[in-house]
């Protein structure tokens, strides 16, 4: 395997290639795009770095996805997450110890088991809507964070209504609120911003946070355990009666993390694509009337299941996480042995980064890919590299298929719930917030009629 030089890109500095990314993401990978192609190489993590290739030829990324693991560390790239969700996380590991905790994983959210989270969902979205005022103005991404938060609370964790409950929902939507927050969150990518001054210091605030939720979540978990119910269907009760291919279970301390994956890569992503969702079916009028036409076949109190099988309903969704998807990349790989990707052979070191918004913004595969066009998916069966809003490979998102389902429930539900109208001022552009991008603060929504009754029976508050 002979040595090629890497792919174009820019020879401005690294601090400001590094600043122009973190203050404009899409515009800066759009920049690079434009100028390099759909495979280039920036210096984004100091002049001291390695490479870091961006990627969004589908081919190249296919050969991302499917390379041996042994070939990539992945664990060590994902390092900012660890205050957040801990050593035992799924995101932080390698190996054999990745793949167990995925085994285990895996069932709970996929198949038969997770749709019988489906009534749920709709019942905490009825019971979030029903405080809606007709004709007030109002963001949609409020509620759908709400709806996101305690489908978290009551599916995964599967706690009820109560003292602890409503403990760990206020600590745990105050952490989120806070690390969508640029200042907030940058010091988890500066170690030395990490520095315990007292509660009044950012990080001594943030680990005196954790530690009440940690309290909180491990309490949950021991009680779960004392008084162990096989009937329950959360995905706590499923995850502590799992058990790897030599009887082991998790411990308490791999069990807390894998919650905290969950919630912090789960909520704010389903909230901020359920956004653009609304964002779409309201901003292109014909879309809308179709989605509506569908509901209507199946009816107000149509089936979970039923709904989430609705192929514009699904083509809707699909279309909203590929123009503005859910994470602008897929997991970062570290070059562990070196690998020919393309024309390319990156040595040991490089950061490979399969681009999901180049791949989704590429007119070779999605002709006029600014265009919402949900129609798309109703003509074409797309590649896991053509089509990747989880990520992709041995390292995309364990929660990809609730996710999507989530959507699709909360969507029709609302929709079947309410009439509504944009009520937009200027031009909606896509917003920073923590790890997503969301409509800008100017998008309004406004319910104009009820279209059936809402259940004021409060998810079993």
């Amino acid at each position: 395997m002979s040595l090629i030089h890497l792919p174009e890109g820019s020879s401005t500095p690294s601090l400001l290639q590094t600043l122009a990314l973190v203050s404009d993401p899409i515009g800066f990978l759009d920049r690079c795009a434009q100028r390099y192609g759909d495979t280039f190489t920036t210096r984004v993590l100091g002049w001291q770095s390695p490479p870091v290739v961006f990627f969004g030829d589908p081919a190249a990324i296919a050969q991302i996805f499917t390379a041996p693991s042994g070939r990539f560390e992945l664990g060590k790239v994902t390092h900012v997450f660890r205050p957040l969700t801990g050593d035992r996380s799924l995101i932080m590991l390698d190996g054999d110890r990745h793949q167990r905790q995925r085994q285990l994983l895996m069932p709970p959210l996929h198949g038969d088991r997770m749709r019988t989270y489906g009534q749920l969902i709709c019942d905490i979205t009825r019971q979030v809507i029903a405080d809606w005022t007709l004709h007030q103005p109002f963001s949609i991404r409020v509620s759908t964070s709400e709806i996101s938060l305690q489908v978290i609370l009551r599916v995964v964790f599967g706690m009820t209504p109560g003292s602890r409950y409503q403990q760990l929902k206020q600590l745990l939507h105050s952490l989120l609120e806070s690390i969508t927050s640029s200042l907030y969150s940058s010091q988890f990518f500066f170690p030395l911003l990490q520095q315990n001054l007292g509660r009044w210091s950012p990080w001594g605030a943030f680990l005196r946070q954790q530690q009440q939720i940690d309290a909180l979540v491990y309490a949950e978990i021991q009680e779960r355990r004392a008084k162990f119910d096989p009937s329950r269907e959360d995905v706590l009760t499923l995850l502590l009666s799992a058990r790897d291919e030599v009887g082991q279970g998790m411990t308490d301390e791999e069990l807390r993390d894998q919650l905290m994956t969950l919630l912090l890569l789960g909520h704010e992503t389903t909230a901020s694509a359920l956004s653009w969702a609304f964002y779409w079916v309201h901003e292109e009028r014909s879309v809308l009337e179709q989605l509506r036409h569908e509901l209507e076949t199946v009816g107000t109190e149509a089936d979970p299941d039923r709904l989430a099988q609705l192929p514009y309903l699904t083509a809707v969704c699909k279309e909203s996480l590929r123009i503005y998807p859910i994470a602008l990349i897929s997991q970062p790989r570290k070059v562990k042995e070196a690998i020919e990707i393309g024309n390319h052979t990156f040595n040991p070191g490089t950061i490979l980064i399969p681009c999901i918004y180049l791949a989704h913004r590429r007119a070779q595969t999605y002709p006029n890919p600014e265009q919402f066009q949900p129609d798309r998916f109703l003509h074409q069966k797309f590649s896991p590299s053509e089509f990747m809003p989880f990520g992709g490979g041995a390292r995309s998102c364990i929660g990809a298929a609730f996710s999507l389902y989530e959507m699709k429930l909360v969507l029709a539900t609302v929709l079947s719930c309410y009439d509504l109208v944009a009520t937009t001022q200027g031009t909606v552009k896509p917003s920073r917030r923590g790890i997503t991008f969301v409509p800008s603060q100017n998008f309004r929504l406004s319910a104009i009629a009820q279209r059936s009754h809402i259940s004021m029976v409060k998810a079993g508050v």
